[in-house]
């Protein structure tokens, strides 16, 4: 089984171009996706299971609302619909929370899955040594994200003013985005394959993304606006079902609130896109983790000189 783990093995530690990184990317996806699905679902079901939740109080929420719609917004209010109301906030705060933590949680999972099979030279290691890889790193993730919330907050001021220069400052935002994805993506797995501290990675992830900046905001555009395109084809055919089923509710003028039946439809739809979204943003990291052992593999040529050694030592 081993021998047959390293004849598929993908070399991910090679300087690749930008077509090479595309190309490499999808060859990567669909060997791993087999393997990667079950590590998502093994970890996240308390979470999956915390979306559904979520789900049910932002639907009934608005369910609740929709229902009573012929009064004013005054009279929703104090009209006992409170209730509804109380639902959708604190659907949508707790939707805040368990989102973050399902963020952290598989960008984590996605980069230590990567590191495991370049260690492992292909898919030779158990889900439980993915988890473990997290669990040793916890406190620099959690500090890492931290980082990451004051730097969201410093781009969405960048974002701001670059709103009033009308075509330069949308393409800049663009590259702007794409940079700091990809900057942060490298980081992150700078930080956990070479144990570095979180400045010190954050460091590094700057020197190697900087230096191939359009490479690196290129590729990241590219395979971000595929895995997008992906996302919608999954997610067409239970969009198109819940679609025909709105357009039954509304022409028909069914009661939302006579029946369980719509908030099922609707909870099941949204936790469904949710879990979806949160698995695209695996999809991303991998994108990232090709990105760093290309980079680093093009300025410390360690794979290469290592391939080297061996040479010389089999001539002796």
């Amino acid at each position: 089984m081993q021998v047959e783990n390293q004849e598929k093995f993908i070399e991910l530690r090679v300087n690749r171009d930008f077509g090479d990184i595309i190309n490499v990317y999808f060859e990567f996806f669909k060997q791993n996706l087999k393997k990667f699905t079950n590590v998502f679902l093994s970890y996240n079901g308390i979470f999956l299971i915390g979306l559904l939740v979520v789900s049910y109080l932002l639907v009934s929420g608005v369910i609740g609302l929709i229902t009573n719609n012929q009064n004013t917004v005054l009279d929703v209010v104090g009209s006992g619909s409170e209730a509804y109301i109380m639902y959708f906030i604190f659907g949508g705060i707790l939707f805040f929370v368990i989102f973050l933590m399902v963020a952290v949680l598989n960008y984590s999972l996605s980069t230590s899955y990567m590191i495991k099979y370049e260690e492992r030279r292909g898919q030779n290691f158990e889900k439980t040594e993915v988890w473990e890889e997290v669990k040793k790193n916890l406190g620099s993730i959690i500090v890492f994200i931290l980082i990451l919330m004051l730097l969201f907050f410093g781009i969405m001021i960048a974002a701001i003013i670059l709103t009033f220069i009308p075509l330069a400052g949308m393409l800049a935002q663009y590259v702007i985005q794409y940079f700091v994805m990809a900057w942060v993506g490298v980081s992150f797995f700078v930080m956990l394959k070479e144990k570095r501290g979180v400045t010190d990675a954050l460091g590094e992830g700057w020197n190697l993304v900087t230096k191939n900046f359009w490479r690196s905001v290129g590729v990241n555009f590219i395979l971000g606006f595929l895995i997008g395109l992906l996302f919608m084809v999954v997610i067409m055919i239970p969009g198109i079902l819940i679609g025909i089923y709105t357009f039954h509710v509304v022409q028909n003028d069914v009661d939302l609130g006579a029946t369980v039946i719509p908030t099922i439809i609707y909870t099941l739809g949204t936790c469904l896109f949710l879990i979806i979204a949160v698995y695209s943003q695996c999809l991303s990291q991998f994108v990232n983790g090709l990105l760093y052992f290309s980079l680093h593999e093009k300025t410390y040529n360690l794979n290469s000189r290592s391939k080297i050694d061996q040479i010389g030592l089999q001539d002796q």
